[in-house]
């Protein structure tokens, strides 16, 4: 998949990418919630879901899919998108999960985050999905504000773990031809 938008290009990852998206994922979550966590719980977290294997375990199976979003060759943003268990709370029909979306905070407000989602969007239609959703920290009020720009509504909530500190996510959803609209040119 290649789309282009102000210099984006989005791609699928390959076995190829796993450095780079690894230090890039890495790198994000850091600059995103390590200042708001316990050190030694944000550490561990980091230890079990960042790293070269965890990565590349990611872009071998095939219930995922992670596109990148590149300007001038360099990593600005990515989706990681996967099937699997639903919670109850979304009713949708054939969802599946935007499990990590992040923009490089360098680009913020230039539009990325939209024509990501949009190929996000685009993606889980091509792989059979109708619904997305997705889990966001409770206390991270611009991604929520975000969603909710894109159209994905809160539907409830779950734990989720950062080493041995239950933090609490709440849980969104959305159409995905409501997601589709919502990131064109006119939508968020």
């Amino acid at each position: 998949m290649t789309t282009t938008a102000g210099g984006l290009r989005i791609r699928h990852a390959n076995a190829d990418d796993v450095p780079a998206y690894a230090s890039f994922s890495r790198r994000l979550v850091i600059e995103t919630f390590a200042g708001k966590n316990d050190p030694l719980e944000f550490a561990a977290y980091l230890e079990g879901s960042f790293g070269e294997a965890r990565q590349a375990a990611e872009l071998a199976d095939p219930g995922t899919t992670v596109l990148l979003g590149e300007i001038e060759g360099e990593i600005a943003a990515f989706a990681y998108m996967r099937d699997g268990v639903t919670p109850e709370c979304v009713t949708g029909p054939n969802p599946m999960e935007i499990a990590r979306f992040y923009v490089d905070g360098r680009w913020h407000g230039r539009g990325l985050a939209r024509t990501m989602m949009q190929a996000a969007a685009r993606e889980a239609v091509r792989r059979g999905a109708e619904t997305a959703w997705l889990g966001v920290w409770e206390h991270n009020p611009r991604a929520i504000a975000f969603y909710l720009k894109c159209g994905f509504i809160d539907v409830g909530s779950h734990v989720f773990m950062v080493g041995n500190d239950a933090q609490t996510d709440r849980l969104m959803s959305a159409p995905l031809d409501v997601v589709v609209e919502r990131t064109g040119t006119s939508g968020a």
